[in-house]
């Protein structure tokens, strides 16, 4: 792949900061950035066509309804679900969890119940199961980790019985970059009747996603992960499920008919879209699938894979600096400490040179326990990034190393 080419497609390279560096973006697992025809899909919306969908009869409006309904198939046809019924618009992967928490789990969930999670998960698929434990007093297991950082699949097993409910785990760690083997989840979780939910946020551009050969119940993702806007999500379902769900919120557009007595809800995907949508969002969402799918997921994966090979081969000769976890399969996302130094400090350090890297907890308290840190330096790799930047990347770390020393 032609990554200057690429790169060139991405507005936010065309600058420096304030000390004359070019931006080395390597923060791509908290969000990507935005190609032109992602950004010229969400101002052609406003500047061109600008009106809300699904009953305005003015042309703006129909072109609105229009590319409103292909991005809703280009989400369809990206993740392989069996209908566009099975598309939920949601503004986030956190959002999505949080409304099968609340209108699919909670109304059934009792205290000899039970809800399985991972030691890896992210607070926005942590918290919520927790939560919706503490209320109604089920228990809340958790998949604990190998000390390379794997999840302890035999470990998960021995916590299924006919108690779970719903295992909620991520496809790969936010944090480790941890692979994990999703079909041999469901089927352990199918044993029991427990429903499985997944966590995309990171998975998007590392493989193809099929939901109907994963057999997964539901599937959550953020198009911000995907060159997409923020404030745009998916929440998949499997029809028959989505159909038993409540309303995920009430409002305009889910309904059929109110009278004062009662009130008939739409079919799906409308009866779980209250209020008008993120069209904007929506539109943007599509064209982001659009751009991925002409380089090829493949192709992506392959990049960013061999990027990733070639950052631990360099940080394994790092004296000073310690990478965390060793998974057997790792997307591209890695952690790491430079000796004592504070992560934030490490960040502050890098960016001075135009390098950006995430430093915290990354929204992941339980795995910085178990790790025994307060938080790390993450590295994440797109499609835009190069093996020069990685060999800055090491200059920049070697830099940190002896001037904290």
């Amino acid at each position: 792949m032609d990554v200057e080419v690429i790169k060139k497609q991405f507005p936010i390279f065309d600058q420096t900061n304030p000390a004359g560096k070019d931006l080395i973006y390597l923060d791509n697992a908290a969000t990507t950035q935005k190609p032109r025809v992602v950004i010229d899909a969400i101002a052609g919306y406003y500047s061109g066509y600008n009106a809300n969908v699904g009953r305005g009869s003015y042309w703006p409006a129909t072109a609105a309804t229009v590319a409103f309904k292909n991005a809703r198939t280009a989400v369809r046809e990206f993740i392989n679900a069996a209908s566009s019924k099975e598309c939920i618009f949601t503004s986030g992967t956190t959002d999505a969890i949080n409304k099968v928490a609340n209108n699919y789990l909670m109304p059934d969930l009792t205290s000899s119940d039970s809800v399985i999670v991972s030691e890896m998960e992210h607070h926005g698929n942590f918290v919520p199961w927790q939560q919706a434990c503490l209320r109604t007093g089920a228990r809340l297991k958790v998949i604990p980790l190998t000390n390379d950082g794997d999840l302890d699949y035999e470990a998960f097993e021995s916590l299924l019985d006919d108690s779970v409910k719903l295992v909620a785990v991520t496809a790969i760690s936010n944090t480790l970059g941890t692979k994990n083997d999703l079909q041999r989840i469901i089927r352990a979780a199918r044993k029991y009747g427990a429903v499985v939910l997944v966590d995309a946020a990171q998975l998007l551009t590392h493989e193809p996603i099929d939901v109907q050969k994963l057999d997964c119940d539901f599937l959550v993702f953020s198009g911000h992960k995907v060159f997409g806007p923020t404030g745009i999500g998916v929440l998949y379902g499997k029809e028959e499920l989505l159909e038993a769900m409540s309303p995920l919120s009430y409002g305009g557009g889910m309904v059929k008919q109110v009278t004062v007595e009662q009130t008939v809800f739409a079919d799906l995907p409308k009866k779980h879209e209250a209020g008008t949508s993120n069209i904007a969002g929506v539109i943007g969402l599509g064209a982001a699938i659009g751009f991925v799918n002409q380089l090829g997921i493949e192709s992506i994966h392959a990049h960013t894979k061999a990027l990733t090979d070639y950052a631990l081969e360099r940080l394994k000769n790092l004296e000073g600096v310690t990478v965390l976890g060793l998974p057997k399969e790792r997307a591209a996302v890695i952690s790491l400490v430079v000796g004592q130094v504070h992560p934030h400090d490490v960040a502050s350090f890098l960016s001075e040179r135009g390098i950006a890297i995430r430093a915290g907890h990354h929204c992941t308290h339980p795995l910085m326990q178990r790790l025994g840190v307060q938080g790390t330096c993450r590295i994440s790799f797109g499609i835009y990034n190069t093996p020069a930047e990685v060999d800055q990347l090491i200059e920049g770390l070697e830099e940190v190393r002896d001037f904290f020393a």
